[in-house]
């Protein structure tokens, strides 16, 4: 038996359980994972082969004997009638019922709802009376000769607890500490049945990541990737505490029923799921918007109430595209249903978006073969955690940089926590071990925020997130591997007639485009692509008008005249923002009719009548902030906008050299850095 899961089977003896009989047996038994936990825990702990299968033989025998399908009720409460006596594994609940002044027992896929209990079980068992428990019971059929109330013929005789019935959370932090870090990641991810041995440190920590709604109070996570990569896994079969909603639902489901009086989903639940966020689409806009106020505070309004919960909220979906083409075209959230993909107030509210992209298809050989935990006892465990709060355990070592808001120091506060429930719950933690866990809270945070900035609101401009080492006053800062969006404006100089552009609307978004403009022989026509809105192609029309007018005193009459120009605008960011490119067309005629390119890294900002007056941008930190983050290296400013310069941040004059312009061929001319 390998070192760590002989440490296992020693340390959490009876807990722990091979992850490859799991999967054998769950194969053909539509059972859930606990009840085969419990009994291959029972029959197969040990590593003697010719003892492992006759225990296989034992649990499928039991199965088949004694696990009550619900389609089989009748046939099961008459075979216990015949036989008088039988063994069940069925789930048990009990109610007290005051008009009787007594407990009785339901069986859920046994099919009755009033079964005889004796009381000391209850007393002994709590968990029967909140939601009920997996159990294995020996069940009677006797005449009931109760002379008033409620009768039935069915007693039950024993209670084995399949389900935990009692957890020890000191108990399993002091065993926690007999492991080393890297052999308790390791424990818990094969206790997910993956074998840690194929995947990266990074890798380990993202599967664990998604564990974080289990073992923290209102948390949300979303994480979009390729199908197969075992996204929900965790939702379906780790904890009978979560649900995985498959299809759309209603508020009432999900929040307050005010007809009945009854709590919803996040009331009774631990983390909330929903396995195709694109059903979101489906549901009434009063879901998302309660959802939005839910994910910030907890807290909701149904009626004249105020309610709360504290139920973790988990998005997951797939992409279509690899996230490179992602990042290029448009931004991470585009998966996202139309309802919610460009409610950048609803999607700030994620705490940390897990890169589903970098994880590998789920193949046999990822399956593990070795010990994990049994995922009823990981459950208790992850559960009991939720009481705790680990939040300010970051302040001990680090603070978190300026650029983070409140809701970012939130979600990475919240993101670090958990990280530190699941893989310290003893609580004893390095600071090199907690640096890690910061690094990439606040990765998983970014991720989010960078999305919200090529949205292409300057609100979320902020985006440099960094932590600072409260000792030595360092400040290291933290990227996203994909690094959505840079370097979209080229430092290479592009082929003549291209140029970058962009503008800023009423709202602050701004919009960022690649101009391209070819040519033919032909008599001086404008030829406009499909898929230019009516602002833009307005702007062009009437800087092409102006060229038209000016073209001999420009020294390009002649070219003109036999050309015919063919425009196309490709929206970089993909957010349909409009943009006045005037001045820009004016800069990409210029230099196709002169074959000579634009200067590399430049940023084309103005617009201009059709007598050629210049046409400030309403504001200049907005795309020259978009402009440094993607690149730009200089930007070509109307005159008009120079007093707008004292709103701009130092970072931004230093790195984004201003070339401030009067007219439009002196924009050409300086475009092309031509004196």
């Amino acid at each position: 038996m390998p070192g760590l899961d002989r440490k296992a089977a020693s340390v959490f003896a009876g807990k722990v359980v091979r992850k490859d009989l799991v999967r054998k047996v769950k194969v053909g038994a539509n059972v859930p994972v606990f009840v085969l936990e419990y009994l291959l825990g029972k029959y197969c702990a040990t590593d003697d082969s010719v003892a492992i299968d006759a225990g296989l033989r034992v649990v499928n025998s039991t199965l088949a004997d004694n696990f009550v399908r619900p389609d089989e009720s009748n046939k099961a409460q008459s075979l216990v009638r015949e036989k008088g006596k039988h063994t069940l594994i069925d789930k048990v609940k009990v109610r007290y019922l005051s008009d009787d002044d007594k407990y009785w027992a339901e069986f859920v896929n046994f099919g009755h709802k009033y079964v005889h209990i004796p009381e000391r079980y209850i007393r002994e068992y709590d968990r029967l009376l909140m939601g009920g428990i997996w159990a294995q019971v020996n069940i009677r059929h006797e005449y009931d000769e109760t002379a008033t109330g409620k009768r039935s013929p069915f007693w039950i005789d024993d209670i084995k607890p399949i389900q935990l019935a009692s957890f020890d959370l000191e108990e399993y932090r002091q065993c926690r500490v007999q492991f080393t870090t890297d052999e308790w990641i390791d424990l818990l991810v094969r206790s997910t049945g993956l074998e840690p041995s194929h995947f990266d440190r990074r890798l380990k920590l993202l599967f664990l990541a998604r564990l974080i709604p289990l073992c923290e109070q209102n948390f949300n996570l979303v994480e979009l990737g390729p199908r197969g990569t075992g996204k929900s896994y965790a939702y379906q079969e780790l904890s009978p505490y979560v649900i995985l909603l498959t299809g759309p639902t209603t508020v009432a489901n999900l929040f307050y029923n005010m007809a009945t009086g009854k709590m919803g989903l996040v009331g009774l639940w631990d983390a909330v799921a929903f396995d195709e966020v694109a059903d979101l689409q489906k549901m009434p806009k009063e879901v998302i918007t309660t959802l939005k106020t839910y994910c910030e505070s907890g807290t909701f309004a149904r009626g004249k109430d105020a309610l709360s919960g504290t139920a973790s909220m988990a998005l997951f979906g797939n992409t279509n595209q690899p996230v490179e083409v992602m990042v290029r075209s448009s931004h991470l959230f585009t998966p996202m249903p139309d309802i919610i993909r460009e409610d950048m107030a609803f999607l700030d509210r994620m705490h940390f978006y897990v890169p589903g992209w970098e994880v590998p298809k789920m193949r046999i050989e990822f399956f593990t073969d070795h010990y994990g935990f049994v995922v009823d006892y990981l459950a208790e465990a992850l559960r009991e955690l939720r009481r705790h709060n680990f939040t300010e355990m970051i302040d001990h070592h680090f603070s978190l940089g300026s650029h983070l808001n409140a809701r970012d120091v939130k979600a990475v506060r919240k993101t670090v926590a958990g990280l530190i429930k699941l893989i310290h719950p003893h609580g004893e933690v390095s600071k090199e071990e907690i640096a890690e866990l910061v690094e990439l809270g606040v990765e998983g945070r970014r991720r989010v925020k960078e999305q919200l900035k090529k949205m292409g609101s300057f609100e979320y401009h902020q985006t440099s997130f960094s932590y600072i080492d409260n000792e030595t006053r360092d400040e290291r800062f933290v990227g996203v591997p994909e690094e959505g969006g840079r370097n979209l404006i080229s430092t290479d100089p592009l082929a003549p007639g291209s140029v970058y552009t962009a503008s800023v609307d009423d709202q602050g978004k701004v919009g960022l485009y690649r101009l391209e403009v070819g040519c033919s022989p032909g008599t001086g026509r404008l030829k406009i692509a499909g898929g230019i809105d009516s602002t833009m192609k307005e702007s062009i029309q009437r800087a092409f008008a102006y060229v038209q007018g000016h073209k001999v005193e420009m020294g390009i009459g002649r070219a003109v005249d036999t050309t015919d120009f063919h425009v196309e605008a490709i929206d970089l960011l993909s957010n349909h923002v409009s943009c006045d490119a005037g001045i820009g067309l004016v800069a990409a005629i210029y230099s196709i009719i002169k074959k000579h390119p634009a200067l590399p890294g430049l940023l084309i900002l103005g617009d201009l009548s059709i007598q050629g007056n210049i046409k400030a941008v309403r504001s200049l930190a907005e795309p020259l902030q978009m402009g440094m983050d993607n690149g730009a290296r200089r930007a070509l400013i109307p005159i008009e906008n120079k007093r707008h310069f004292l709103d701009v941040s130092a970072d931004i004059v230093e790195r984004v050299d201003p070339v401030f312009y009067g007219d439009p061929l002196t924009a050409a001319m300086k475009a092309l850095g031509i004196n």
